[in-house]
């Protein structure tokens, strides 16, 4: 297992993008998002998708989230099993509609 990406939603997405560029060198940016390669693992920060600050949301300013690479699907079940045995809450293993390929479990 090794950190596939991990996701930053930042509140001044430029002056962000200048910061990190500073030691990462030029990311690979959209208007909706900058990532940079670092070994195995990428970054990517973004602006918020709401502005509702009253409690943790993946879409405010912060961590959107961590995410692990696994080899194989046996790989993500042994890791699902882990997290449903610990007691941690999350969606459960299904596919990624965005890329319509990965499966993933939040």
């Amino acid at each position: 297992m090794h950190i596939h990406h991990i996701v930053i939603s930042v509140k001044d997405f430029e002056r962000s993008k200048e910061f990190y560029s500073a030691f990462l060198g030029k990311p690979r940016a959209t208007k909706w998002d900058a990532s940079w390669k670092i070994g195995k693992s990428s970054f990517f920060i973004s602006p918020p998708y709401s502005k509702n600050a009253e409690k943790f949301d993946k879409n405010n300013i912060g961590l959107n989230h961590l995410a692990f690479g696994l080899k194989n699907i046996r790989e993500l079940k042994r890791f699902h099993s882990k997290l449903v045995k610990a007691k941690i809450k999350n969606s459960g293993i299904r596919n990624n509609n965005y890329s319509k390929k990965t499966i993933y479990l939040v």
